[in-house]
């Protein structure tokens, strides 16, 4: 096993960091401040991330994806947004109802151009069986429901060759795998692929060896395992709520990872002053190196093209 020591990408402290994207077409950095409903974007500068822009979206925005064209899917509390370069923003679908005490939070696209997003319960959090949902939105603009099972839905990611869809359900402490079609959309039974311990499962990527990187909510740590779950290289975050990751950058082999400040005290953040800043990681030492970013496609491609190992 390798442990490898992430190193500060910025000085921007943010209450909830999430969901990096690298938008390699633009060579751009997306991300979100949950509680903020900012979406941010930001250029790669050697192991520094530089902050272009901040928009304000939503009270809370929960993931953000590229589209084809250059502007931006936003999951908003309950509705998703595309987000124009000119900062106007128009409804592309309510996910959920008003006022549903509930929000949307980690999103992804699937290699044929899909959305898929999860939701929470902004009420009381129990470890037990969960209502929470993973939904997907069509081609067509309508919604599917993959998951209403869940204690709080989280990242979402797929093997190399799209066959496999992974999901972090973050409070029972599980990621998930399932068979997938990206050409059809269908999937099958989900089966826990790994249980992760101590510390939650909340943002994961895969590598292009189809290694499953995984951020560890409460274990300031990145955990990376084969699919068959053996350990295969920590990374070390001075920041207990590491949240998400992102491989970004011209070969995609530098690490990109957000953390939060929301949800420590004053006292915890004193001792732990990295707590909302971005980290980076150089994986090229180690051959690691990520899957490209598939853009959010409204309508379906002729042919989906599936990613080889």
């Amino acid at each position: 096993m390798t442990t490898l020591e992430a190193r500060p990408a910025g000085d921007d402290v943010h209450l909830l960091a999430e969901g990096p994207v690298w938008d390699g077409a633009r060579e751009r950095l997306l991300w979100v401040d949950i509680d903020a409903g900012d979406v941010l974007t930001g250029t790669l500068e050697g192991g520094r991330v530089r902050t272009v822009s901040r928009t304000h979206v939503d009270v809370t925005v929960g993931a953000v994806v590229p589209t084809a064209g250059g502007d931006l899917l936003v999951a908003g509390r309950e509705v998703l947004h595309l987000l124009h370069s000119d900062g106007t923003t128009r409804e592309v679908a309510r996910v959920l109802p008003h006022d549903s005490g509930r929000r949307l939070n980690d999103g992804a696209c699937d290699p044929a151009g899909r959305f898929l997003v999860g939701t929470l319960s902004l009420g009381e959090r129990t470890r037990g069986p969960g209502t929470e949902t993973l939904h997907r939105l069509e081609h067509d603009g309508g919604l599917t429901t993959l998951d209403a099972d869940l204690t709080l839905s989280n990242g979402l990611a797929w093997s190399p060759d799209g066959g496999v869809l992974y999901s972090a359900d973050t409070l029972a402490g599980v990621v998930r795998a399932r068979g997938y079609d990206p050409a059809t959309g269908a999937t099958g039974p989900w089966h826990a692929a790994l249980h992760v311990t101590p510390g939650w499962p909340d943002g994961l990527r895969v590598d292009s060896a189809g290694n499953l990187w995984i951020a560890v909510w409460g274990a300031a740590q990145v955990r990376c395992h084969r699919p068959d779950g053996t350990l295969l290289h920590v990374v070390e975050v001075p920041a207990p709520h590491t949240s998400a990751l992102a491989f970004t950058g011209p070969a995609l082999t530098t690490l990109v990872i957000t953390t939060a400040s929301a949800e420590l005290s004053a006292e915890q953040r004193a001792a732990q002053p990295g707590s909302g800043r971005l980290f980076t990681v150089d994986l090229a030492p180690l051959g690691v190196a990520g899957l490209p970013t598939t853009p959010w496609r409204p309508t379906p491609t002729p042919t989906p093209t599936l990613r080889e190992h």
